[in-house]
This record gives C-alpha cells, structure tokens and sequence, in this order.
C-alpha cells in the first residue's frame, strides 16, 4: 500500500500541478469572457428557469424535469466536499484556500453552463428510449473523428473516478463522522449505506431524481440554517474572518495555534482543487445528469445547470468556511470534518451532530448521483449489458469504502479528478464557439419575447 501511495503521490503533484490550475481557472475565464460575464449576470434568470422546471413538460424530449436535472447534479456535489473538503482546504493551505474556492466557483458558473448546454446540444437516444450525453458525447458528435479516442478517455476516467469522488470517499467520510459522533462501527455504515444505495439504484435515473429531488434541497436548507446560526452567534468577527479570507489568499499565513502556517502556493492549490472536488465545474459530470433533462432549448438547460456552482460553492461551502474561520476552529489541528463538526460544536450544543447528520444524508445522495455519472461512462464504452453488473459492483465498492485509509481515498479521489477533467477542458475549448452561438441565438430569441423561455 505504501508504494501504491507513494505512486499516486507523484501522479497527483504532476496532474494537480500548475498546468492543471491553469487549465481549469483560464478555460473558465476564457468561457466567461466569451460569454460576456452572461453566467453571473443572468444569475436570477437561471434561477426563474429553475422555478418553471419543477414540473417536466412532457412535449420535450427526456426523462426527468429540468428542477430535477439540477437536483440529481446537486446531490453529487453537495457532499463531503462541502463539509470535509472545505475544511481539509483551509486546514492545508489557511483561511486563503476559501477565497481561490470562490475565484473557481466564479469562473465555474461559465464551465458548468457550457457543459450543460453541449450534453443537451449532443446528446443521443440509447436502444431503451433513454437520452444519455455528457463529455463523451459531445466529443464524439460535436468534434471530429479524429478526436473520438478524448470521448473514449473522459468514459474511462469518469468510470473510475466515480469510484473514487463518488462513492469509496462518500462512504469513508460518513462512517468515520458516524463513528465519532454516534459510535456506530465504520462496518455497520458501510453496510447500511449499501442497502440504501442498491435499493435505490436498482430503479434508474428516475428513482434516483425523484430521491435527489426530495432530499437534496431539505438538507441543503437545514444545513444553511444551521450554519447561518453558527455565523449569528459569532456576528461581531465575521468582517474580520472575511478580511482575513482575503488577506491571507495573497500573503503567507504564519503559524497560530495547531496551524503550521501556509504559503500562498497552498492556499490556491487546495482552494483550487477542493473547488473543483466541490462543485465539479471542468470534471463534466454534472452534464451526464443535464442531458436527461427534459428540455427542448440547450442554452435553457445550461442556465439551470450554472446555479449548481453557485449553490454549491458561493452558498454551502461559504457557510462552511466561514463558520471554520470565525469560531478559530482552523487553528485547532484537526482536520476534515471533524474541524467542521469542532467550529459547529463551538455555537451551537449539538452542532457536531448536525454536521454528522448533514455528512451522512449528503454522502448518500452523493453516491447516488455519482452513480449514474459512471454508469452513463461505463454504457458508453461497453454497451448497455453492462449498466447492471455495474450497479451491483458499484453497490459492492460502497461497504469497502466505508472501512479504507481516508487519506489514501482522497488522495486517489483528487488524482481521478483531474485525469477526468483533462479531456473536457479539451473539447470545452474546442467546443467554444458552438456554445456562443446557441447562447447569442437565445437571447436574441428571447429578448422577442420579453424574457426567458422555460426552454
């Protein structure tokens, strides 16, 4: 095990080097440029398409509604991210870390839309009636042959790093935050959330939205709420928190505490590259979830698909970062989310158990969307005779997960991450100009009508 580690340690600082946050924060820019800033200035559009699309139209073509697209990219990626990563962020590379999160989120909003609007824009009909789309299609229909084997790359990778981001570290996180709070044995976690999870695979991406659809804005809300009373018991110290968010994403954190201190390299690589493991704008699987929208216009789609950057990482992970920084939680020395469930615990009597019980709940449908993300790559390479061995092996890895090295899981997690995203910031770019034509054809067609379609 220990040289598998030490394997991955060496890939990990290769792909997870400069380039790579190059890649990621200057595809984004340069989408947002392209765009004209549209993502963060048609914020409120998006989210009166989102309103509409609580019921799916059954003259459009999909299988689930637009609301309920979102909420199944949502449960995906409000996970441990939020609760752990974030922590873990600011734990490795200071209070700066939540800053770089914000700059990725920003610049994501554009990523997540152009994602969005490609996989509807691209998408096929599988031999069962299904609409399936995501990076590898878009690849395959919207590029040429000669760029068919970056399809291939993206499924591949998207099927192995679904095991890793989507499930073993789910599972892992949940059971030892279970473990610490509610003494219940990692073995009995990992079982429970097998039985869980099968039972909800088994009924497809239907079952899947309708479980996403109910639980993902609940928690979301309740863990909002909690986090908001954390940040009211400390109100004086929030503009200080902010300043030093701020300050220190520039300048070098000195030693306080627990704290070993930071250099700036490390705020933004771990804001950076927990951003990323959190709202998932570049890795391109929330479009594997959009394309099943039922939906007739792609830009319209794309608006609903940018606000999961913005739930996920200006709102959830915010409450989390700042509910770490004002209670002094980050000079504490501990680390994922037990630093969380420390600075909760801080203000409020049982805020450990609401971040346990937020963890848990969040895991779960976490795993569940992920599920359908490497599903959808493992149909694309192998055919759909695959779709149900694969459930069952992905049901299996839920229970193994829940009992490994936490620090080998996120390690192998963050690695996967970007040998996914590598392909789709490729075709991304490549991509560019079909995503500003739809988008500048839509507004034109929409500013007819005096606002924008349901699509």
């Amino acid at each position: 095990m220990e040289t598998v580690t030490l394997w991955l340690s060496t890939i990990n600082g290769i792909v997870w080097g400069v380039p790579m946050l190059v890649a990621i924060l200057g595809v984004g820019l340069f989408l947002s440029i392209g765009l004209k800033l549209m993502p963060v200035l048609k914020l409120g559009a998006g989210f009166k398409l989102l309103w509409r699309g609580r019921e799916a139209n059954d003259d459009h073509h999909g299988q689930i509604s637009p609301f309920n697209a979102l909420m199944t990219s949502l449960s995906a990626t409000i996970g441990t991210g939020n609760i752990a990563g974030v922590a873990t962020a600011i734990f490795m590379g200071g209070p700066g870390a939540l800053f770089w999160m914000w700059c990725t989120a920003l610049v994501g909003m554009a990523t997540k839309y152009a994602e969005a609007v490609l996989a509807v824009r691209f998408r096929e009909v599988d031999d069962k009636g299904n609409h399936v789309g995501g990076p590898m299609y878009y690849i395959k229909n919207g590029l040429s042959a000669k760029w068919a084997w970056l399809g291939g790359a993206f499924a591949l990778f998207g099927a192995c790093a679904g095991f890793g981001i989507g499930n073993t570290v789910q599972a892992n996180s949940v059971a030892d935050a279970l473990q610490s709070n509610f003494s219940l044995p990692t073995w009995a976690t990992g079982l429970i959330l097998m039985l869980l999870v099968g039972a909800v695979l088994m009924g497809g991406i239907q079952r899947i939205a309708q479980v996403a659809g109910r639980l993902v804005p609940l928690m979301t809300i309740f863990y909002i709420v909690a986090g908001l009373a954390v940040l009211l018991v400390y109100a004086e110290a929030v503009p200080a928190a902010l300043a030093l968010v701020v300050e220190s994403a520039f300048n070098p954190v000195a030693a306080q505490g627990s704290f070993a201190g930071a250099a700036v390299w490390a705020a933004i690589r771990f804001g950076v590259a927990r951003g990323v493991f959190s709202n998932e704008a570049g890795l391109g699987s929330a479009p594997i979830a959009h394309a099943a929208a039922k939906t007739k216009d792609p830009v319209a789609q794309g608006l609903v698909a940018m606000l999961g950057t913005f739930i996920d990482t200006i709102i959830v992970c915010s409450i989390t970062g700042l509910a770490i920084v004002v209670s002094g939680a980050w000079t504490s020395g501990e680390n994922g989310a037990a630093l969380t469930a420390f600075a909760f615990s801080h203000a409020l009597p049982i805020g450990n158990y609401i971040v346990a019980v937020a963890l848990a709940i969040f895991a779960f449908t976490t795993i569940l969307g992920w599920s359908f993300y490497s599903e959808k790559c493992v149909q694309y390479l192998f055919g759909l005779n695959a779709v149900k061995p694969f459930r069952v092996i992905w049901t299996l890895a839920v229970p193994l997960g829940a009992v490994a090295s936490l620090d080998f899981i996120w390690l192998l997690a963050d690695t996967l991450n970007a040998m996914m995203a590598i392909p789709n910031l490729i075709a991304l770019v490549l991509l560019s100009p079909v995503v500003f034509g739809l988008t500048r054809e839509y507004f034109r067609r929409t500013a007819g009508k005096g606002g924008s379609s349901a699509g």
